[in-house]
């Protein structure tokens, strides 16, 4: 019997577009000889559809598509994951469609409610297995969450299963593929069944799913691999108790994964909300730079305006940088100095400034400005402006609100800055479109003469240690000072990050890149006085 995994690219809300991308991927399935296809986890809505679940018009929507996919289902049996209204309860559920009609329904047992995860307060838990018999082979069916704790996969074998399906939308993080690989090698050992494993791809929010569907057999051998973050259609076979092997794609370095993931998050947020292009600031300086590189990669260069904003402050390797990114990268390129505009308004507030120091209100006072053209170009041609802060600026609030943190999508908002050193080298090993200078020359903002980020700043390399093992894993500051790090320097960060919560609530959204990001998985009051340095 051969088996189709459909690695699809569904839209939450979409109910008519993800029915089309449904059947599509059946007809390339049947095409292929597939008597099972295997769609996503909520498919037919989308994933995550967040309150929209809350509305009983959005689930009665979806039950109608779902019975017109049934409809015109013929020659293959599918399996379609969708939101299942009955009456005042509502399930993650995954329908079963063979001849035009619905043979079986499955109803999630485990609800994840951790991480970027909600789903209790959404969907009621089940306990009832689901096997089918198809060719005869009995099949049992779980849904994500279900497979990383132990039971329900023996559930399934206990009911009979030859055969377990696992539908999946699991969103991407570093690393995420080894621990799916890991946790379902620990469900074969359990159930002794082989599984296979169907997730969801594209960008929705915040969030990016990579696919990477895969199946393992009954010793847990990895027996075929799909690629990352494309749409695709492959069948495995399933003959004599146990999967064959079929294609496996290769692992990927950490920096092509990060890198694609960030292209696709970019693509999608621009289609699926009908922007036409985008905006940036384009510096000089390394964080525009790879923002640059992935807008053009994810957009092409005609959806990309890269603007250079130079102040009396802004060095001519900047300029000529900026010019040399743009021209090889083909984008339309503006220059709009702000020497002028900054200057009128230092002369507005000179009676209020009266008799005070120069000091971070007057670096503020450009990022401002620059915000506020950005703003402009984005209202006037409809572009939404990308900005171009990291991880570890939005960590302790070395950005300014209202100035480089104005815009629609923070495209690097989860991504350190050693690792955006990082992915500028992957980048320039495919084509060599970032300058070395810009790699090499210590950071800078170039608000003021001579302005170093470090003047202020711990070392990128120590403060970004220290801000993954106090935000990613939630070590105390006292157990990172134990591991080797100057106290002063934990204190400092860990001040900091508390510090820039108010920041970080008004920043725009940005993808999620990391195990925890500053976004869905991380929730700390703004007010608090709890101080654990």
């Amino acid at each position: 019997m051969q088996i189709a995994l459909a690695q699809i690219n569904c839209t939450v809300g979409d109910l008519g577009g993800n029915a089309q991308r449904i059947l599509a991927a059946v007809d390339v399935a049947r095409a292929q000889g597939a008597s099972l296809i295997i769609t996503p986890e909520l498919a037919l809505s989308g994933y995550p559809p967040e309150d929209l679940l809350l509305r009983r018009a959005f689930n009665q929507a979806c039950a109608r598509t779902l019975q017109d996919i049934a409809e015109k289902l013929r020659g293959i049996t599918a399996i379609v994951g969708y939101p299942l209204q009955e009456d005042e309860l509502l399930y993650n559920a995954a329908a079963v469609l063979r001849d035009g009609r619905i043979t079986h329904i499955y109803r999630k047992y485990r609800l994840p409610n951790y991480s970027v995860f909600d789903e209790e307060r959404y969907f009621e838990p089940s306990d009832r297995p689901c096997v089918f018999e198809l060719d005869g082979v009995k099949i049992g069916v779980n849904i994500c969450e279900d497979v990383w704790r132990s039971g329900t996969a023996s559930a399934a074998r206990d009911a009979g299963a030859e055969l377990l399906v696992v539908l999946n939308a699991s969103p991407y993080h570093i690393q995420k593929q080894r621990m799916r690989h890991q946790v379902l090698r620990d469900r074969v050992a359990e159930c002794g069944l082989p599984i296979i494993y169907t997730d969801m791809v594209g960008g929705q929010d915040e969030l990016v799913f990579d696919g990477a569907s895969f199946a393992l057999n009954r010793r847990g051998e990895l027996v075929l691999q799909l690629v990352e973050f494309k749409e695709e259609v492959a069948c495995i076979e399933y003959c004599d108790g146990d999967l064959v092997k079929a294609a496996i794609e290769p692992e990927r370095s950490l920096e092509a994964s990060v890198y694609d993931a960030l292209c696709l998050a970019v693509k999608d947020y621009i289609g699926k909300n009908g922007f036409p292009g985008v905006l940036l600031g384009l510096s000089g300086g390394i964080d525009s730079a790879l923002t640059l590189c992935i807008a053009v990669d994810a957009l092409g260069a005609d959806k990309v305006h890269a603007v250079m904003m130079p102040s009396q402050y802004t060095a001519d390797m900047s300029l000529e940088d900026a010019r040399f990114m743009a021209d090889s990268l083909k984008v339309k390129y503006s220059v709009i100095a702000i020497e002028s505009v900054f200057e009128s308004f230092l002369g507005i507030l000179t009676p209020e400034f009266k008799n005070t120091r120069i000091d971070a209100t007057e670096e503020n006072l450009q990022a401002r400005i620059r915000g506020t053209l950005l703003m402009a170009l984005s209202n006037k041609f409809g572009a939404i402006v990308l900005t171009t802060g990291n991880k570890s600026e939005m960590a302790v609030g070395y950005s300014t609100l209202y100035g480089d943190m104005a815009g629609g999508f923070a495209v690097i908002k989860d991504i350190s800055k050693i690792l955006v050193y990082r992915l500028c080298r992957y980048r320039n090993s495919i084509a060599a479109v970032i300058p070395e200078r810009v790699i090499v020359r210590p950071p800078s903002a170039e608000l003021r003469p001579d302005q170093k980020d470090q003047d202020s700043l711990p070392p990128y390399d120590i403060l970004d240690a220290i801000m993954e093992a106090y935000m990613e894993r939630n070590r105390s500051p006292q157990e990172i000072i134990d591991s080797g790090f100057r106290r002063e320097d934990v204190e400092r960060v860990v001040r900091l990050i508390k510090r820039n919560e108010y920041k970080r609530r008004q920043a725009p959204i940005g993808v999620r890149i990391t195990e925890r990001g500053f976004g869905k998985d991380w929730r700390y009051p703004i007010t608090s006085r709890y101080n654990d340095i």
